[in-house]
């Protein structure tokens, strides 16, 4: 038998202080970036416009939304894959969803909390320390 394909996706929203949103769930230890399962009969950028509204109030436009990189995530799921995306342009609403998100929070980048998960974590010293991005989240 076959294992089907996963799909996730997170996003990289930036404020003016240059701080990165970081969030962190009831269900799961860690710091993480906004984002979540595509679902059937969305696209990418539908499904984390749709997390990031849900999770913490973001409001973004798929047109706002550049594709960064694609990661494996074959340590959490077999055969499941991440796709980063950078918000360029967002703003601030109340979030839609209760109960899944314990706390967000922006946050330095290059000093998140010391109990941000390795995939982040990875992807914040690649996109803003400089270091060489890896196709593993």
């Amino acid at each position: 038998m076959r294992r089907p394909a996963t799909l996730g996706v997170r996003g990289v929203v930036v404020n003016q202080q240059a701080q990165v949103l970081l969030l962190r769930h009831t269900y799961t230890p860690g710091w993480h970036f906004p984002g979540g399962g595509v679902e059937r009969g969305e696209t990418c950028g539908l499904s984390l416009c749709r997390e990031l509204m849900e999770e913490a109030g973001i409001e973004a436009a798929e047109s706002a939304l550049d594709l960064v990189s694609v990661h494996a995530n074959h340590a959490f799921f077999p055969n499941d894959h991440v796709l980063l995306y950078r918000v360029r342009t967002w703003s601030q609403r109340e979030a839609t969803q209760r109960g899944e998100i314990a706390e967000i929070r922006f946050v330095d980048p290059l000093n998140p909390p010391a109990e941000v998960s390795r995939g982040t974590k990875n992807r914040l010293d690649e996109l803003f320390g400089g270091k060489p991005a890896s196709p593993l989240w």
